[in-house]
């Protein structure tokens, strides 16, 4: 178990009466990256939500970092504290300069001093390619600087597993490269990664594993080019090219 940062066993969740997440099952191992694809509706981001209790299971067993989370008394603050989270929207604080929306949330919930959060928010700011915009407000960037920002922010908390949302849906074709070619550069520092992302591309160039989900289960998962290339099940496949006419069609337009 110590191989794995996330281990989710046959976990059922949803929203009132409606699950959601019909017996999940999968691990990601320290410094693994997991690509998930699905259809609209499918649980993915409620996977992700569930994984750190965003979204409290209803059944079933999750184990982060070695701790049972869906234990009794356990702090999950102090779990998902270890954990970046990076959502479609950028969540970022419209009222505080780009600076403070990395250094506060180290203050809160690392207990550093400002000092060090400070220092620690020029690093990553470096790293993503965005010196000099400390002192700007969230709304003077462009959406995919917002979107590298909350990267940024994620990565100065020192996480052992990201957890990626749609990072580029909100982003037209050009702003979502820059996103993209940053994430490239995070996934090789050797952090755990759970994307949600239809990134066919980004998808073989960083995954260790794609997990194909529908309907709240998952249907399949393999190594990237056996899932994107030679798919087993019909479901994938199908999947797969609407993704690409998608894509065509999208090129198709811009071009």
């Amino acid at each position: 178990m110590d191989d794995y940062v996330l281990v989710m066993e046959d976990v059922e969740a949803g929203y009132e009466d409606h699950r959601v997440l019909k017996g999940v099952s999968l691990r990601v191992r320290r410094g693994e990256r997991v690509v998930v694809m699905g259809p609209s509706g499918s649980g993915k981001s409620t996977l992700l939500k569930t994984a750190v209790l965003l979204v409290k299971p209803w059944k079933g067993r999750i184990v982060l970092d070695g701790v049972e989370v869906t234990a009794r008394g356990v702090d999950i603050r102090k779990v998902r504290a270890k954990t970046g989270f990076v959502f479609q929207s950028y969540n970022l604080f419209p009222h505080m300069t780009v600076l403070d929306n990395i250094v506060l949330p180290q203050i809160l919930v690392k207990k550093v001093r400002r000092e060090e959060a400070v220092k620690r928010a020029h690093e990553v700011l470096r790293e993503v390619g965005l010196e000099g915009v400390e002192h700007k407000y969230p709304l003077q960037l462009s959406g995919g600087q917002q979107q590298r920002v909350a990267i940024a922010r994620a990565l100065a908390m020192d996480p052992i597993i990201f957890f990626l949302d749609e990072p580029t849906s909100a982003l037209d074709p050009e702003l979502k490269e820059e996103v993209l070619n940053t994430l490239e550069k995070v996934a090789q520092e050797g952090i755990a990664m759970l994307i949600v992302t239809h990134e066919l591309d980004f998808a073989e160039d960083v995954a260790d594993r794609i997990i194909f989900m529908e309907n709240g289960v998952v249907v399949e998962e393999g190594e990237p080019h056996k899932i994107l290339y030679n798919p087993e099940k019909d479901r994938t496949k199908e999947f797969l090219r609407s993704i690409r006419r998608r894509r065509l069609k999208a090129e198709a337009l811009h071009s």
